[in-house]
C-alpha cells in the first residue's frame, strides 16, 4: 500500500470518528441543566477566559447569550486546536458539557442601551 492510499484511509477514518463523536455528543447535549451548567462552568475554569456569564474577554470569545449549536459546541470543546486546549471526556464529561451549553443558553440578553437612562441623557 502506498503512502497516498494510507493517507486517504487515515483521513477517512478520522472523519468517521469525528462524525460518530458528533452524533454521540449531540445525544448527550440534548438535555442539559442550566443550574448544573453554571456550577460546571465555574468548576472547569471556563470563566477564566470567557467571563463569569460567557460575555467574552481578551483571552476568550463571547459564548453567551446565543451559544453555537450543541453539536458544534461539543466538537470545538473536544477537538480544539487553537488557543483553547481540547477537553476530553475524562476531564469534562458529556453531561457537564450539556449542562454548560444549557447554562450559556439560559444567560439573558443584555438590555437595549436605549432602555438605560444614564446612556440616554
Amino acid at each position: 500500500m502506498n503512502v497516498t492510499a494510507m493517507n486517504v484511509i487515515l483521513s477517512a477514518a478520522k472523519n468517521l470518528l469525528l462524525v460518530s463523536g458528533l452524533l454521540l455528543a449531540s445525544l448527550a447535549l440534548a438535555a442539559g441543566s442550566a443550574d448544573k451548567g453554571k456550577t460546571a462552568y465555574v468548576k472547569h475554569g471556563c470563566w477564566q477566559c470567557h467571563g463569569f456569564v460567557g460575555q467574552g474577554a481578551v483571552t476568550g470569545p463571547k459564548l453567551a447569550p446565543n451559544p453555537i449549536a450543541p453539536e458544534a459546541f461539543s466538537a470545538f470543546v473536544r477537538f480544539s486546536a487553537g488557543g483553547m486546549p481540547p477537553y476530553q471526556k475524562a476531564i469534562l464529561s458529556d453531561e457537564d458539557l450539556a449542562d454548560i451549553h444549557a447554562y450559556l443558553q439560559a444567560v439573558p440578553k443584555a438590555p437595549d442601551y436605549k432602555s438605560i437612562p444614564l446612556l440616554n441623557p
